[in-house]
C-alpha cells in the first residue's frame, strides 16, 4: 500500500485540568498535537503506513514528540531537526455558554524558520501514494508557506493525490499576508478540499445562505453552492467536502458532513453530541477518517463520508488531540449502535 505522507507543525499542549479557566489553574496536563500530525495518528491507527514530516529543535521537547509519534506507529524518518524551540498552545476547555479558549505560543518555532530545500521531496514522496496539509501551515510563516507549496508541486508532478483542510485560523495570519493572498495558488493544486461553514467564506469569500450555526441549525443542502464555487475557481478538485458542526453550546454541538463529486451532494447522518469532552481536532479526526475511507472503500464515497463523520463523532469522546478509536468501533457507530454499553 502507498504510503500518506503529512506535513506542518506539531505543538505541546498545555490544557488546564477539567474546565479551570487560565486564572484558576496551578498545573497544565500535557500532550502533543498539529493538524497534520493528528491526521497522521488517525491513519496510523487505521492501519494506513504514514509519514509525518515537521521540523522539531534538537532538544529533549522535541525528541519527546518525536517519541510519541513514533509510539503510535507515525513514521518520523523525514523530520527536519534543528531551530529554536517548539511551538506550545495554551486550552482552556469551555462549558455549556463559556467557549474553549486557545492561546498560541509560537513565535520563532523551529518550523517558522523552514527553508525551501530543506525537506527532499522527492525522497519524501517516494513510495506515497497521498499527500495531505492544512490552511494551517502556510498561516505560520511565509518560508513554512514556501515550503509547503514546494511539496504540493513535487507531489503534482509525481501524480500523488493531494488533500487539504482549508482551516482559517485569523490568529496565525501575522507575517504580512492574507491567507486569500496565499491559499489560492496552493488549494488549486489539490485534488479533495475540506473546509467548514467559516473557512470557505474567510479564505475565498464563498458563503452559504440560510445557515445558523450560532442558532445549531446547519441545513446541508446550502452548501452545494459553495462546493461548486470551490470546484469552479480550483478545477483539479474531484471532491469538496464541508463538515457540519452546529454549536448549541460549549458541550452540546451537531455533528455531519456533505460530499461533492461535481455531480452530486451527498449527505452524512448527524450525529446529536451531548456531552462533549474534548473537541479540540475533531477536524483532523475527520480528514484522517475522510482519507482512510477513500483509500479503503474505494468508489463508495457515502461509506467514506459515513466513516469520517463517525470516527470524528468519537473523537469528541476523547481528551487529547489524537483520535484513539478503533475502526470497529468506528463501524460499530455506523451501523447504529451509540448505546455505549460496556463491552465486555
Amino acid at each position: 500500500m502507498n504510503h500518506v505522507v503529512t506535513f506542518g507543525e506539531i505543538m505541546l499542549r498545555l490544557s488546564t485540568p477539567g474546565y479551570e479557566r487560565f486564572v484558576q489553574a496551578n498545573s497544565f496536563d500535557i500532550n502533543f498535537g498539529g493538524g497534520e500530525a493528528n491526521v497522521a495518528v488517525s491513519l496510523a491507527n487505521y492501519g494506513i503506513p504514514v509519514e509525518y514530516v515537521t521540523r522539531l529543535p534538537k532538544n529533549d521537547i522535541g525528541t519527546a514528540a518525536a517519541m510519541t509519534l513514533r509510539k503510535y506507529g507515525v513514521g518520523t524518518g523525514n523530520i527536519v531537526w534543528g531551530g529554536e524551540r517548539m511551538g506550545i498552545y495554551f486550552l482552556e476547555t469551555g462549558a455549556v455558554s463559556r467557549a474553549s479558549k486557545v492561546i498560541y505560543d509560537r513565535a520563532h518555532s523551529s518550523i517558522s524558520t523552514i527553508e525551501p530545500g530543506m525537506v527532499d521531496w522527492e525522497k519524501v514522496f517516494q513510495s506515497a501514494g497521498w499527500f495531505h496539509w492544512t490552511g494551517i501551515t502556510p498561516a505560520i510563516s511565509e518560508t513554512t508557506a514556501r515550503v509547503c507549496l514546494e511539496a504540493i508541486q513535487a507531489a503534482n508532478r509525481k501524480g500523488i493525490t493531494v488533500s487539504t483542510d482549508l482551516n482559517y485560523r485569523k490568529n496565525l495570519w501575522k507575517y504580512g499576508k492574507k491567507a486569500s493572498e496565499v491559499m489560492p495558488e496552493m488549494v488549486a493544486g489539490c485534488d479533495i478540499i475540506l473546509g467548514n461553514e467559516e473557512d470557505a467564506e474567510k479564505v475565498f469569500g464563498i458563503k452559504p445562505e440560510g445557515v445558523d450555526v450560532t442558532g445549531g441549525h446547519v441545513e446541508a443542502a446550502a452548501y452545494e453552492s459553495v462546493c461548486r464555487q470551490l470546484m469552479k475557481q480550483f478545477p483539479k478538485a474531484k471532491k469538496v467536502i464541508i463538515t457540519l458542526r452546529g454549536s448549541i453550546s460549549a458541550n452540546h454541538n451537531t455533528w455531519s458532513g456533505v460530499l461533492f463529486d461535481g455531480m452530486k451532494l451527498i449527505e452524512a447522518p448527524q450525529y446529536n453530541i451531548t456531552h462533549i469532552v474534548d473537541r479540540v481536532g475533531g477536524g483532523d479526526s475527520f480528514m484522517g477518517g475522510l482519507i482512510y475511507g477513500m483509500l479503503t472503500y474505494k468508489n463508495d464515497d457515502q461509506k467514506a463520508l459515513n466513516f469520517a463523520v463517525a470516527a470524528s463523532c468519537l473523537k469528541h469522546t476523547i481528551p487529547g488531540d489524537f483520535n484513539m478509536v478503533t475502526i470497529e468501533e468506528i463501524e460499530k457507530l455506523m451501523q447504529g449502535d451509540a448505546s455505549g454499553r460496556v463491552s465486555r
